[in-house]
């Protein structure tokens, strides 16, 4: 009996704290460190995406998302906070991952297996990759060729991908590989050269 009566009293002075927290603010306090926290990470990535690239001309639908390492290389992680676009820079030093004749090739298809299979061991894999169209955008303030492509993906929530790759050579002579993903009936071409123009050295 009196452990009961002492566990309705635990209780009833649990209720009562969490009332006298809300009275004075609590639930707004709490709002403020989510948000606190929320901009600090976005600030740490920001500062972390300067060692790639110059972000600060990119539109404000534009998020950094995070700044990685993938197997060794650098990496900066964007999205498209309307349609949830991913664009992706991978910096791979002074040894690129595909080159620019890559991407104008005819061998363009098994390039990307190649690629896609450098990464297997990640936590997305990549497969039936088929290129679709060709054509040109600004990256680093440079234009250079990208290649269209459309890919099968495991542990994600869609399975059927469409986006883009294009290899750009910074000025300081490092290799950097950028890519734009989306669901494939929700990849937009004009997504990614908005983003992609917004990036500079």
């Amino acid at each position: 009996m009196f452990r009961l009566i002492k566990i309705i009293f635990n209780a009833f002075l649990l209720v009562l704290a969490i009332i006298g927290f809300n009275a004075i603010g609590g639930q707004k306090y709490v709002e403020a460190v989510k948000v606190g926290i929320g901009n600090f990470m976005q600030e740490h990535a920001m500062n972390n995406a300067k060692k790639i690239g110059d972000f600060s001309g990119l539109h404000e639908e534009f998020q950094i998302d995070n700044s990685v390492n993938l197997i060794g290389y650098k990496a900066v992680i964007a999205e498209h906070k309307a349609s949830g676009q991913k664009m992706v820079i991978i910096d791979s030093g002074k040894k690129p991952l595909l080159t620019q004749e890559d991407i104008k090739s005819s061998k363009i298809d098994k390039k990307l297996k190649d690629l896609a299979d450098k990464f297997k061991y990640q936590a997305v894999t990549v497969q039936d990759i088929k290129v679709t169209n060709r054509g040109e955008m600004e990256v680093y303030g440079k234009k250079v060729p990208y290649a269209k492509f459309e890919a099968k993906v495991t542990k994600l929530p869609c399975s059927d991908i469409s986006g883009i790759v294009a290899s750009i050579t910074t000025s300081d002579g490092s290799e950097k590989l950028a890519l734009s993903l989306s669901e494939k009936k929700k990849y937009s071409q004009l997504i990614a050269g908005e983003f992609y123009k917004g990036v500079n050295e």
